[in-house]
């Protein structure tokens, strides 16, 4: 329940993720126990390479803690969308923070905002909208696929956040949002294989002054897009000071 709010203490139920470096990385739900694959309750002990964890055992410690393990240690972090996208089940392709922060900036969402996106495909995007919006705004997110929108429902209501989302199994493309959200929406985001099929029922959704923002899986050629690219840069950070009798520059590097 630890997706809603920030909190200094790890409690039952919580998701937290176990850092072993930048490239091992994992989501664990806080529980005693777990079924196996012979559908029996057992002892929850997640595996890493360097060792067990007994889950049970995070409880009543703080985030950012060093835990051992029994060949090693590791650290307990308080989940943020973003430690979420690199650690979350894949169901689909997923969209990451780099292409994420781009899509909230040109959607221009905030606090209050009520946003309807399709498909739900992993719910990667969800919890950065849902973190954006939240404690008064609210998600409508739609998927075709049946168990996607079931295991989506589960998670959010899981991270303590399915009150700011609604999950509804739904082809937009041929079925539309529903007349209830008709000029409702904010902002409407679609990552869908034919999104130009889902525009029509977009524009009765979404406000007057509302944004619309897509993802386009190309076929054939069109003049029609803008694109955008993200590159990541190293930043170094270093001290420059002046000597006021000769003028002269002095760095620490």
């Amino acid at each position: 329940m630890s997706f809603d709010k920030f909190k200094d203490t790890i409690e039952q139920g919580d998701t937290v993720i176990l850092y072993l470096n930048v490239n091992s990385m994992h989501a664990i739900q806080v529980q005693p126990k777990i079924k196996n694959k012979k559908d029996e309750w057992v002892e929850n002990v997640f595996q890493t390479t360097y060792g067990a964890l007994k889950v049970q055992s995070l409880v009543g410690k703080k985030f950012g803690t060093k835990v051992a393990l029994s060949r090693g240690w590791a650290y307990v972090l308080h989940p943020t969308p973003e430690l979420w996208t690199l650690t979350l089940p894949h169901r689909t392709q997923i969209i990451y923070t780099p292409d994420i922060s781009m899509i909230i900036f040109q959607l221009e969402i905030r606090p209050g905002s009520v946003v309807v996106e399709s498909g739900t495909g992993s719910g990667s995007l969800s919890h950065a909208l849902i973190r954006c919006i939240k404690p008064q705004g609210h998600l409508y997110t739609f998927d075709f696929h049946e168990y996607r929108v079931s295991v989506a429902r589960e998670e959010f209501e899981t991270h303590g956040i399915g009150q700011y989302v609604s999950v509804k199994q739904q082809d937009v493309c041929q079925d539309g949002f529903g007349t209830e959200l008709n000029g409702k929406a904010d902002a409407l985001f679609l990552d869908l294989p034919h999104p130009w099929e889902a525009v029509p029922h977009a524009a009765a959704v979404i406000k007057d002054l509302g944004k619309l923002n897509q993802t386009y899986r190309f076929e054939g050629q069109s003049n029609d897009f803008l694109t955008v690219e993200g590159l990541p840069k190293e930043l170094s950070v270093k001290m420059i000071w002046r000597d006021v009798y000769t003028n002269s520059l002095f760095t620490n590097f």
